[in-house]
């Protein structure tokens, strides 16, 4: 059986779930694949940091170069985060003919044109399922499933973030900021949380989504984004009395003549009969309407070490 070379860079709470799970479920990605997955390497900043999992000794290494140099790598995994350093990495891995497999949604949206044409170039693949949405496969479904459809609009939630901060504030009645509190102390947010409450984050997978539905990569620019940050618990009740849901809504939608798109990210009443309206806490979903296909609802977990590591 032919082994398959694996590069890991990073490894954080997601790298290390994915080292997790790919040693945890080997058996069983040999049977499916006919391959052998094996890690080869991974690139780290401190060897030493416990990482809560038993990595030999030997495969870590601070140079991220060295898993281009490895002829025995056939695919870097990156999961560095940030951008400059992770754009070299992706660059270096094509133009090696390395597969890249990323959920650096930052990056995508913002130098995904880059990437890909040189993806193409090299014809080299280029993976990254963990960018939107965690662990639902929303992705491959654009790619593949609904490539016999014009895609005539997509609505997510997908940012798990501010949809906790959102339930809270609606279920028990809290402000903002007590929510977000409540966010920091369960580990649902990070200590700077600007880039998910501030609509930054949804924004990033909107024009990922958009790219895949219409062919073409989206300015930054051009995307109206609105946070939730403003929103207060009077807004929320207000919301309710009238029988509506606030939720921090993207939207990808084409224009009925054909003339353009839009996407855009803000705060949404949705009515509490929508199945959007009942996506709590962390949860992510997306209703992606096709004109063959019609209406179909993807939901699941939109973040968490074990669902991006699935993805």
């Amino acid at each position: 059986m032919q082994t398959f070379g694996i590069g890991l860079a990073g490894m954080g709470n997601v790298g290390t779930g994915v080292f997790k799970h790919l040693t945890q479920n080997r058996a069983l990605l040999r049977e499916r694949l006919g391959y052998e997955l094996a890690v080869r390497r991974v690139a780290v900043r401190d060897v030493e940091k416990n990482r809560g999992v038993e990595i030999p000794r030997e495969l870590l290494t601070t140079d991220a170069q060295s898993l281009l140099d490895d002829p025995g790598i056939h695919m870097v995994v990156e999961l560095i985060g940030g951008k400059e350093e992770s754009l070299r990495l992706m660059l270096g891995a094509i133009e090696r003919k390395k597969i890249v497999v990323t959920g650096n949604k930052a990056l995508l949206a913002e130098r995904g044109k880059e990437i890909f044409e040189a993806a193409f170039a090299h014809k080299v693949p280029v993976f990254f399922e963990a960018a939107v949405g965690g662990g639902i496969p929303i992705i491959k479904s654009i790619r593949e499933a609904f490539i016999g459809n014009h895609i005539q609009s997509i609505h997510g939630i997908v940012n798990g973030t501010s949809n906790y901060i959102l339930t809270r504030m609606t279920e028990a009645g809290m402000g903002f900021s007590e929510a977000l509190a409540e966010a920091q102390a369960a580990g649902y947010a990070e200590a700077d949380p600007s880039l998910d409450v501030n609509g930054g984050d949804a924004a990033h997978k909107a024009i990922i989504l958009a790219s895949l539905a219409y062919g073409f990569w989206v300015p930054e620019g051009n995307v109206f984004v609105e946070g939730i940050e403003k929103l207060t618990a009077s807004d929320i009740q207000f919301a309710r009395k009238m029988g509506y849901r606030i939720k921090l809504l993207a939207t990808i939608k084409a224009h009925e003549d054909g003339a353009g798109i839009e996407v855009r990210v803000h705060p949404t009443l949705i009515p509490e009969t929508h199945v959007l309206a009942s996506v709590n806490g962390v949860f992510n979903a997306m209703a992606v309407r096709g004109d063959v296909v019609g209406e179909t609802l993807f939901y699941g977990k939109g973040a968490g070490q074990d669902a991006t590591a699935s993805a």
